[in-house]
């Protein structure tokens, strides 16, 4: 499984990195679309498991998407960043709480919906964060990344107590807390040390916009969504009785395997980024 796993990111680094970095944008469009629909595709099957419409749903979505942010121009994306802000804090975070609506009914429709306007947002961050810098992109989901690595290695060191024991039972508070301290510690090194290289990373531009305080605050924040993110997929996943959302990267399971956390996080990067 590691090896297939290692496998599979070697491939998706090959492809993706010459992309961002030759400023290639058609293949960019390319690339971003199928990730959209293939994203898409999964969320409808974690929401409708037993339907068989999910291949003309997310075709629909993509082909939409595809108009409206490659051919078409989508304009000032902010209100897709605040929306799916909004969508984060008010209906799909306090599901962790509350619960989901039973499969088959309005509520679970209507929150399919929900949920796919976020990815809309997570892919719109993505195509203004690229048009920034690569850099910028990979900065930010950088932050994702070693969110992650770190609460995995704190969890299997410390963790201890259940951040959400009916959701995801291997993750922990200590595990949670460890990727924050991770991140705040990656992205301190790479302002202090980082020079020209790292000026046009997120943390750099945002320590030097407006100070520490206000950079410590954000990645907080950016943790916290990562968290939450991850969770809901989770959340989904548990509910439709998958362990993955696909099997379309060996390996690694499914688009949505690999981009639960950034959904919410993209978006905000983006949004806080509207001010730097």
């Amino acid at each position: 499984m590691l090896k297939t796993r290692v496998i599979t990111a070697v491939v998706l680094l090959a492809v993706l990195l010459p992309i961002l970095y030759f400023n290639n944008t058609t293949a960019f469009a390319v690339v971003v679309t199928v990730a959209f629909g293939a994203a898409v595709w999964e969320a409808f099957r974690l929401f409708n498991p037993e339907s068989k419409g999910a291949v003309v749903v997310s075709a629909v979505w993509t082909a939409t998407f595809a108009w409206a942010f490659f051919v078409h121009g989508a304009g000032n994306l902010t209100f897709w960043f605040a929306l799916s802000a909004l969508i984060w804090l008010l209906r799909l975070a306090p599901s962790l709480k509350i619960g989901l609506p039973p499969l088959g009914q309005g509520g679970n429709m209507l929150l399919s919906i929900t949920y796919a306007v976020a990815i809309v947002g997570c892919f719109a961050a993505i195509v203004q964060l690229f048009q920034h810098s690569p850099l910028y992109l990979l900065s930010v989901m950088a932050l994702v990344w070693v969110a992650d690595i770190g609460a995995y290695f704190a969890g299997k060191a410390f963790g201890k107590r259940k951040l959400a024991p009916s959701i995801s039972p291997g993750k922990s508070w200590e595990g949670a807390i460890g990727g924050g301290i991770a991140v705040l510690l990656i992205a301190s090194l790479s302002v202090l040390f980082g020079g020209q290289t790292m000026a046009d990373t997120f943390a750099a531009r945002m320590q030097g916009r407006f100070g520490w305080a206000a950079l410590v605050a954000s990645l907080v924040l950016i943790v916290a969504a990562s968290i939450v993110g991850d969770l809901f997929e989770s959340q989904l996943k548990r509910r439709a009785g998958m362990k993955d959302s696909s099997k379309l990267l060996p390996g690694h399971g499914g688009v949505l395997d690999r981009i639960d956390a950034l959904i919410p996080v993209l978006p905000l990067a983006a949004l806080i980024g509207a001010w730097l």
